[in-house]
């Protein structure tokens, strides 16, 4: 199938309706500065990790295109990757290849080695990888050899091959370490879990973020999937419908991004319908401090 005949099934597929709207009215869209530009980015952006790892079955890669169609045909724009992936960033440049780069889009990588010397052609395999002479955004993953690193993506940076560079942790490990750096090093971006019942980052990473002018994205919105399971079977509560969320998936989501430090959540799929479930939450009203409240309340009494 050549690349013409692909973008054409794709564009064939069945949207929801509600989908279709949404991305055709940009207006309407939630988006976020990035503190150190002013750079504004959709709030829900797509992670990679386990989805996109499915090898060289075409049946699959073909599938994660169809992913990335929906997520920018609703608007998305941060797709985030990392060499811990597997064969997600080659799945990835295919995908981006057969969409023709969708206008939007905000390219997120990372360096994962303890070795300078190989994070430095750990850039390099991007690019190629990713199809891209530059990359948005390049971070340490988990804080791996994160100093001398950190020197790698300044230069990079200064050179005019990355635009932005950041830190990561996942799972709630490290925030002291993260703490340390936030304070003593210029940083774009930090990447941490977070979630509405994982909220360690609200006592000091997030305030800190703020006060340092650091972009958040929030990994793990919706705790690997175990977020689902406790909502299992249960309906929507009607306030909801306040803060236009007509699935679990936009509640978790829309609590995450409505937190003022938060700049983007990265939830991760394999399905199309899943896609344009989340990126609802890139629409429509976000709840305020009570709405946030009750949204964490309700969560922990089920």
């Amino acid at each position: 199938m050549d690349r013409r005949t692909f973008i054409a099934t794709l564009s064939a597929l069945t949207l929801s309706p509600l989908a279709i709207a949404r991305a055709q009215s940009t207006a309407a869209k939630i988006t976020k500065p990035i503190p150190s530009s002013g750079e504004m980015v959709p709030v829900i952006g797509m992670g990679t990790w386990i989805t996109f790892n499915v090898g060289d079955s075409q049946r699959l890669r073909d599938n994660r295109t169809e992913v990335l169609q929906a997520f920018f045909a609703a608007g998305g724009g941060m797709v985030d990757s990392s060499p811990m992936y597997g064969s997600a960033r080659s799945v990835i440049g295919e995908g981006l290849r057969k969409l023709d780069y969708p206008n939007g889009l905000f390219s997120a990588d990372k360096l994962w080695t303890n070795s300078t010397a190989e994070g430095k052609a750990q850039y390099n395999e991007m690019q190629q990888l990713w199809g891209l002479e530059q990359l948005d955004l390049v971070q340490v993953h988990n804080l791996v050899n994160w100093r001398p690193h950190l020197e790698t993506l300044r230069d990079l940076k200064e050179q005019g091959r990355v635009r932005y560079i950041g830190i990561t942790t996942s799972h709630g490990l490290r925030h002291e370490e993260c703490e340390q750096i936030l304070q003593e090093q210029p940083l774009d971006f930090i990447q941490l879990t977070y979630n509405i019942t994982h909220r360690e980052a609200e006592q000091r990473l997030l305030p800190l973020a703020a006060e340092k002018g650091v972009a958040v994205i929030a990994n793990r919105p919706v705790d690997g999937g175990e977020l689902f399971n406790a909502v299992q079977g249960k309906p929507l509560p009607a306030w909801a419908a306040d803060y236009d969320c007509q699935n679990w998936a936009q509640v978790f989501l829309k609590y995450i991004v409505s937190h003022p430090a938060v700049t983007c959540a990265i939830p991760a799929t394999s399905k199309v319908e899943h896609m344009q479930e989340n990126m609802g939450a890139c629409y429509g009203k976000l709840p305020d401090a009570a709405g946030r409240e009750l949204m964490s309340e309700y969560i922990e009494s089920i």
